[in-house]
């Protein structure tokens, strides 16, 4: 198989991504969770996302069991405030999955053609085809100032940043803040240069096409949010 159909259909990852939103709009069950949240790791496990599907999996679990814990029978009042910060994220963590599944697994020009098949305007393809670049690069001008600080013995450590806030804020969180800005504005021109705001039709050589097994995951995500959907309406 080859290896670039191993992920969706841009436009079935943007589906996934609608659907897990409306999931947290919707506010489904625990149940309809769980089954939903094991569906949309599936597209990573699929991808060779093991880590991430991995992560992403236990987090789930852990915040789960969580929020299902009950501070008043444990006599442990100030575990109201863990419950609830608990659900909170779970609620949002498929759209963390799907998101990550959509942005780590599609290239910008298979974005691009996406967005232009479904006929989105050019002021959108341009701002959303910026933040697929903007945040791999962020990531990488924070690895290069890690090794930076590692290199001079300055909050050296996985736990570095955490033992040294200040540190932490003066070398990394700054740095990062002031370069964010030319970032965006160096890929915003270079997507210019490309051509991206060009009128008229444009042409791709990046082929895209929905496959039986783009609609048939579109189709089995939907059915547990319709069916909870149903049965909180009935």
């Amino acid at each position: 198989m080859n290896p670039a159909r191993r992920t969706l259909d841009p436009r079935a990852k943007l589906y996934l991504l609608l659907v897990a939103n409306l999931m947290l709009f919707f506010h489904v069950g625990l149940a309809t969770q769980i089954v939903m949240v094991v569906l949309f790791l599936l597209p990573l496990l699929a991808a060779a996302r093991w880590r991430t599907a991995l992560n992403f999996g236990v987090t789930y679990a852990v915040l789960t069991a969580l929020g299902m814990l009950d501070p008043d029978a444990l006599g442990l009042p100030w575990l109201h405030v863990v419950s609830a910060l608990a659900v909170g994220v779970t609620m949002m963590l498929p759209c963390f999955i799907t998101g990550a599944y959509t942005f780590t697994t599609t290239s910008a020009s298979a974005f691009i053609c996406a967005m232009r098949r479904m006929r989105v305007p050019e002021a959108v393809v341009i701002p959303c085809v910026v933040v697929i670049r903007f945040f791999p690069t962020i990531a990488e001008d924070y690895r290069q100032i890690r090794n930076a600080m590692a290199l001079r013995g300055i909050a050296s450590g996985g736990w570095g940043l955490v033992r040294h806030p200040a540190q932490s804020l003066e070398y990394i969180l700054i740095p990062l803040l002031m370069n964010a800005t030319n970032v965006a504005q160096d890929l915003s021109v270079a997507a210019l240069t490309k051509g991206l705001g060009r009128e008229g039709e444009h042409t791709s050589r990046t082929l895209i096409r929905m496959t039986v097994v783009d609609w048939l995951v579109m189709i089995v995500v939907t059915l547990p949010l319709a069916l909870d959907i149903a049965g909180g309406v009935i």
